[in-house]
C-alpha cells in the first residue's frame, strides 16, 4: 500500500445503531475506489472488516475494525465501530484515534438509540461530525421529517447539503445544496445536470440556512449576507469547512450504501471538510520524567511518538498492536521506548490492516494509522516513543462492566486452559476482566453486557476448544450474632500418657462493628486460665470465624471476651484451648441469635426521566430502598441501595428497560441483615451445595 504524507489522511470513526449499515458503507466506500471487485455482503459473511467468525455467525460487528481506503490521492482510515452498547469499548478505541465522525442512519428508521449515543460518543470526543442518511432507495422515504427530528435532538447545527431527487417513488440524484448543481446517479458514477423546476421550493430554506451557519462563521460574511452581497462558492467551501472543523456545522449527506449510490460524492466531502491530523484535536499527554502536562500537536516534523489504541489476540491473524502515529514517522526496524514499561520495542515489521489482511509498509508518517507484531509486553493505550521525548498519551477510559458470571470449564482439567484463554480475550478487549475470588474459590467475568459475556463463552470454544458454562456468582454473605451468650468450652482427650486439657469460658456478643471480623478480650481473675494460653484461645476465635454456624459464611461483627476456664499442669497445652475455643463458639453462636447478612450496593442510575417508573418499579422486585432523585444534564439521576445478589445482570435490564438509554453505577455500600426469607434459601442452597 502506497505511504501517505500526514495532510493527505483522514481518519474517521463510523458511528451510529446496530445494523444502521455501517460495514455495508465501508464495503461500498472499497468498492467505489476499486480497491475490491465486489461488493461485500453481511448475510454472506463476505465483508472486509466484519471477518470474526463470531461476527460472521452473528451478522453485526463486535469490535472496531480498521478499513483504508484509497480515494484520488488521500487515505480514508476508516473505523467500523460496533454499534451494539456492548461492544462500546469498540467504539472508544476508535474515537481515541478519530479527527473526525461520520455518522450513519438508515432513512427508513431516521434518529435511533444508537444514533443519539453515538452523537453523545462524538461530542465527548469534541471531533467534527457528518452525518450520511443511507438506504435512500427504501420507500416512503421523509427525509425532511428526519432532518428536522436531527436538530430537536442535536441542535441547530445540523445543515444538509444535499436535497434528494425523487422520480416516480425512485432516488434518482440530488442537488447539491451549497454548489446549487444537480447531481443524477448513473450507475455508479454522478452526472451533473440541471436542478429539476420541482426541488426549487424545497432547496431555497436549505440554501439559507446554510448560508446564515455560513456567515455566523466570519464576520466579513456576515456583513455580506445582510447587505444581501454575493458569497462567492469559494468563501462558501472554505467557511463550511471552518464552520465543520470548529465543530460549528454538521453536514448532512444521503445515498444508498446497498447500490453505491452518493458515496464517491461522500468520500469528496470528507477530503474537503474533514481535517487532516495536523489540523484536528491536540493530543493531551504528560511528560514521564517532570509529570508536567502538555498539549501535542500532530506533525511530521517531531520526534517520533505512537499511540497503542487496539490489541488483536487471534489464533488465526496473531497478536497484533494497532496504532497511531502521533508524532514525526515511524520506519520499520525502528526502536521506541515503551514508557510503560520502560523496555525498548523494536518495530521489526510495519503493517496496515485491512480488515484480517495485513499489508506490510516500510514507512508511516504522523497521522496514519499501522499495526505491529510481536512486540514485547504491549498493552491498549501504551505511548512509544523516541527515547529523547518521553510522553504519555492519556489512557482511554473505557465503559465499566458491571455484569458479572461465575465461569467452570465443563471438561475435567480444563481450568486451566480456560484461564489462559481468557487472559488472551481480556488483552484484547478492555471491556472485559477476570477475577478469582479466594473466598468463593470461583473464577468471575465482567462485561459490559450479557451478550458480550455470551459471544466470550461461543468465542472460548470455537477459537480455543475450551467447553464453559456461566452461572451467578456466589455471593459474599456474611454471618453475625443479634444476643449476648456465655459458654463453656471444654476440651479433655485421655489416650495414654499425657492427655489433652483445655477448658474457657466466653462471652459473645455484637461487637457493633460489621467491618471487622471480631473483637477478642479477656477479663481472667485469679490465673484460671494462664496468660500463655491467651494466644492460643484467639488463634482458635480467628480460625473459627472463617465459617459461620448458619451457612457456613464468615463471621463478623463478633466479640469474644475470655471469662474463666480451667487448665490441668501436665495435659494442657495450646492445641487443647484451641480446640476448647472451638467447642465454645461453635455451641455458643448457634444460641446467640445468629442471622446472615447480605452485601447491600450504592446505585446510581442515569436515564431519561419517561423511564423513570419502569426504574422505580423494577427497583422494588429487587428489594431496592430509593435514596433521591436529581436532575443532571436533562436525565435523571436515581440513587437506591439495592442487594449485590439482585445486581449481577442489572446492567443489561437497566438497558432493556431504557432502550439503552440508561447507564449504572455501583458500588459495595455495607452489610445488613438479611430477610427471613433470604436467609432460608441462603441455608438452604448451602446445604444443597455441601
Amino acid at each position: 500500500m502506497k505511504v501517505y504524507e500526514t495532510k493527505f489522511i483522514r481518519n474517521i470513526a463510523l458511528l451510529g445503531h446496530g445494523g444502521a449499515g455501517k460495514t455495508t458503507l465501508s464495503e461500498a466506500m472499497l468498492y467505489t475506489a476499486g480497491m475490491t471487485t465486489r461488493l461485500g455482503k453481511i448475510n454472506a459473511g463476505t465483508t472486509v472488516s466484519d471477518f470474526d467468525p463470531e461476527e460472521i455467525k452473528r451478522k453485526f460487528s463486535i469490535r472496531t475494525s480498521l478499513v483504508p481506503v484509497e480515494w484520488k490521492d488521500y487515505k480514508l482510515n476508516i473505523l467500523d465501530t460496533p454499534g451494539y452498547f456492548d461492544f462500546a469499548g469498540g467504539v472508544k478505541e476508535a474515537l481515541s484515534v478519530a479527527d473526525s465522525a461520520l455518522i450513519v442512519m438508515r432513512a427508513s428508521s431516521g434518529v435511533e438509540v444508537g444514533t443519539e449515543k453515538a452523537w453523545e460518543y462524538a461530542q465527548e470526543a469534541d471531533i467534527p461530525t457528518m452525518m450520511f442518511i443511507t438506504e435512500m432507495d427504501a420507500e416512503n422515504v421523509d427525509i425532511e421529517a428526519i432532518l428536522t427530528e436531527c436538530k430537536e435532538k442535536f441542535g441547530m447545527s445540523i445543515a444538509p447539503v444535499q436535497v434528494p431527487w425523487y422520480e416516480k417513488g425512485k432516488f434518482v440524484g440530488y442537488v447539491h445544496v451549497l454548489k446549487m448543481l444537480g447531481r443524477r446517479f448513473d450507475g455508479t458514477k454522478v452526472v451533473t445536470c440541471p436542478i429539476p423546476d420541482e426541488l426549487q421550493s424545497k432547496i431555497a430554506p436549505i440554501r439559507t440556512m446554510i448560508l446564515e451557519a455560513v456567515a455566523e462563521t466570519d464576520e466579513v460574511l456576515m456583513e455580506k449576507y445582510f447587505a444581501e452581497e454575493e458569497i462567492t462558492l469559494d468563501e462558501i467551501m472554505d467557511a463550511f469547512k471552518k464552520g465543520v472543523i470548529e465543530k460549528q456545522i454538521v453536514p448532512v449527506l444521503c445515498g444508498s450504501a446497498v447500490n453505491s449510490t452518493g458515496i464517491s460524492v461522500l468520500m469528496d466531502t470528507m477530503i474537503s471538510l474533514f481535517p487532516s491530523p495536523d489540523e484536528g484535536n491536540k493530543s493531551s499527554a504528560t511528560h514521564s520524567q517532570t509529570d508536567e502536562r502538555l498539549e501535542i500537536t500532530c506533525g511530521e516534523n517531531q520526534k517520533a511518538s505512537l499511540f497503542v489504541f487496539k490489541t488483536i489476540v487471534d489464533p488465526f491473524i496473531g497478536k497484533f498492536s494497532l496504532f497511531k502515529v502521533k508524532t514525526g514517522t515511524v520506519s520499520s526496524d525502528e526502536t521506541l521506548l515503551n514508557n510503560r514499561t520502560g523496555e525498548m520495542e523494536k518495530l521489526s515489521h510495519l503493517y496496515v490492516l485491512m480488515g484480517k489482511e495485513q499489508k506490510e509498509v516500510g514507512k508511516l508518517y504522523a497521522g496514519d494509522i499501522g499495526a505491529v507484531a510481536k512486540l514485547k509486553s504491549p498493552k491498549t493505550s501504551d505511548t512509544l516513543s523516541d527515547k529523547a521525548f518521553p510522553i504519555v498519551y492519556d489512557r482511554i477510559e473505557f465503559p465499566k462492566p458491571y455484569v458479572k458470571m461465575a465461569i467452570f470449564p465443563v471438561g475435567k482439567g480444563d481450568e486451566e486452559k480456560m484461564s489462559s484463554s481468557l487472559n488472551k480475550i481480556m488483552a484484547e478487549d478492555c471491556t472485559f476482566y477476570i477475577e478469582y475470588d479466594k473466598e468463593t474459590h470461583e473464577t468471575v467475568i465482567y462485561g459490559v453486557g450479557q451478550q458480550q459475556l455470551d459471544i466470550i463463552v461461543s468465542m472460548l470454544k470455537a477459537k480455543f476448544k475450551v467447553d464453559v458454562y456461566l452461572q451467578n456468582p456466589t455471593t459474599r454473605y456474611r454471618e453475625t450474632i443479634k444476643g449476648k451468650i456465655n459458654i463453656r468450652g471444654k476440651h479433655k482427650k485421655q489416650s495414654g500418657g499425657h492427655g489433652q486439657y483445655g477448658d474457657v469460658v466466653m462471652e459473645f456478643l455484637p461487637s457493633g462493628d460489621l467491618e471487622m471480623p471480631y473483637v477478642f478480650e479477656e477479663k481472667v481473675f485469679g490465673g484460671a486460665v494462664p496468660k500463655q494460653y491467651f494466644p492460643a484461645v484467639e488463634k482458635g476465635l480467628e480460625e473459627c470465624i472463617n465459617r459461620g454456624v448458619l451457612a457456613g459464611y464468615p463471621v463478623v461483627g463478633l466479640k469474644a471476651v475470655l471469662l474463666d476456664g480451667s487448665y490441668h499442669p501436665v495435659d494442657s497445652s495450646e492445641m487443647a484451648f484451641k480446640m476448647a475455643t472451638t467447642i465454645a463458639f461453635k455451641e455458643g453462636l448457634v444460641k446467640a441469635q445468629p442471622t446472615i447478612l447480605e452485601p447491600i450496593a450504592r446505585v446510581e442510575i442515569t436515564t431519561p426521566e419517561e423511564y423513570t417508573g419502569d426504574i422505580m418499579g423494577d427497583m422494588k422486585k429487587r428489594r431496592g430502598r430509593m435514596i433521591g432523585m436529581e436532575l443532571k444534564g436533562g436525565k435523571q439521576v436515581i440513587s437506591a441501595e439495592v442487594p449485590m445478589a439482585e445486581l449481577y445482570t442489572y446492567a443489561t435490564d437497566v438497558r432493556s428497560m431504557t432502550q439503552g438509554r440508561g447507564d449504572i453505577d455501583y458500588y459495595f455500600e455495607r452489610y445488613e441483615e438479611a430477610p427471613l426469607d433470604v436467609q432460608q434459601k441462603v441455608i438452604a442452597a448451602r446445604k444443597e451445595m455441601a
